[in-house]
């Protein structure tokens, strides 16, 4: 086979291009109303009563740990299956990352280890948690809110990997993943080989009305127009005399040091366009995952498989397996891109630094040696789909 298959892919229709050319044409490319529809239609697709667009993924965990209050000295766990930007987050507030270990049948953070790590400290050590719904598996965050209340600690749920995934909490009621049911926030990526893809983009989902406000304010600068939050008096904004009447239109304050993470019209046109086609989607990698499951489900090479579970949303479809790095090499001349998904966060040099080290994370470094994620988009055809399944069969089989 000539053609190449990646692990991921974006998939653009007319329709999308269509919506993007209808956005290039209006009055704004920026901070027009295509981005409020995306944020509402979003916030509405996963549950949550207010949505954030920002310009990527990395940006939306940055505002999550502003607008909490991330500070020097804080400590907040995560877990080192992720991409680094899950960890980076704190980091850029000051604070300091504390990876625990995953479970090794579901690539999650483990709920017991962070357990263990909270109760062998003196309570207040401890400020956050960032569980990670990794390759689209979702986390049972009403367990972690259990945990978070009893030693006082928030939660950002990144669900990057994840819209349109779920599971049942104790009273058999569907969380979406991102719906804020038990995390104080939650946030998305629209990166091309994600679900939605609009170029580069993000989301904050948040049911926290003070949240919210607090991170539209620190998406633009610091900087507010609404007059009821307003510092300053009238004569100042006026600029010359006393006046009764209402704020000048022009006037708006700078309140606290920001950033420009600010979405376009065109990208949220994109996405919003991409999000009518969600569960289509969502439908077809659920059926990938069944095949691949089915396929491998017997054979004594696969040490482990994301398998087929409920409320999945298959991001990745992740096997372990022996000489892991054969295979990678093997497919590759066969032109099928698979992907490693992830060196373990805690091993990347920038970490190593604050003392972590080989044989800190057992399960973690354990399922990065045999960790390999698989073709997994929409478009995949069925050929293409068996293709991949019997060249990894051929490469171990002969």
């Amino acid at each position: 086979m000539s053609k190449i298959i990646p692990y991921g892919k974006q998939d653009i229709k007319q329709e999308d291009i269509d919506a993007v050319i209808e956005t290039l044409q209006s009055d704004f490319l920026t901070q027009g109303p295509k981005i409020v529809e995306f944020e509402n239609a979003f916030a509405e697709y996963v549950g949550s009563k207010y949505g954030v667009a920002v310009a990527n993924g990395t940006a939306a965990l940055h505002l999550c740990t502003l607008s909490l209050g991330v500070k020097s000295g804080d400590k907040v766990i995560t877990t080192p299956i992720t991409f680094a930007a899950s960890a980076n987050c704190v980091r850029y507030c000051g604070g300091e990352v504390v990876f625990s270990d995953i479970d090794p049948e579901t690539y999650l953070l483990d709920i017991n280890k962070v357990r263990f790590l909270l109760e062998s400290s003196p309570k207040g050590t401890y400020q956050g948690i960032i569980p990670v719904d990794f390759g689209g598996r979702p986390v049972d965050l009403e367990e972690f809110k259990k945990l978070a209340d009893e030693f006082d600690l928030w939660i950002i749920e990144d669900a990057c990997h994840a819209p349109g995934g779920y599971f049942y909490d104790s009273q058999e009621k569907k969380q979406s993943c991102g719906s804020g049911s038990y995390a104080d926030l939650a946030i998305f990526s629209f990166h091309p080989v994600k679900h939605i893809a609009a170029g580069e983009g993000g989301m904050v989902t948040t049911n926290d009305e003070a949240l919210y406000k607090r991170l539209l304010k620190l998406r633009t600068h610091g900087i507010t127009k609404d007059d009821s939050t307003f510092v300053n008096d009238k004569a100042l904004a006026y600029g010359d005399r006393l006046v009764e009447e209402d704020w000048p239109g022009w006037y708006m304050e700078m309140q606290e040091l920001g950033y420009n993470y600010r979405l376009t019209d065109f990208q949220a046109a994109l996405g919003k366009s991409q999000l009518s086609r969600a569960s289509e989607g969502l439908k077809r990698r659920r059926e990938i995952a069944n095949m691949y499951y089915e396929a491998f489900k017997d054979l004594d090479f696969i040490k482990g498989q994301s398998g087929v579970v409920e409320g999945h949303a298959y991001h990745l479809y992740v096997i372990e397996v022996e000489d892991r790095t054969g295979l990678y090499n093997y497919l590759r001349s066969k032109n099928i891109f698979a992907q490693i998904h992830y060196l373990p966060v805690h091993l990347m040099p920038y970490y190593q630094q604050f003392g972590w080290k080989e044989q800190d994370m057992a399960y973690a470094e354990a399922y990065y040696s045999r960790c390999l994620s698989l073709p997994m988009f929409p478009s995949l055809l069925d050929e293409d789909l068996e293709y991949v399944i019997n060249s990894i069969s051929k490469f171990y089989y002969g």
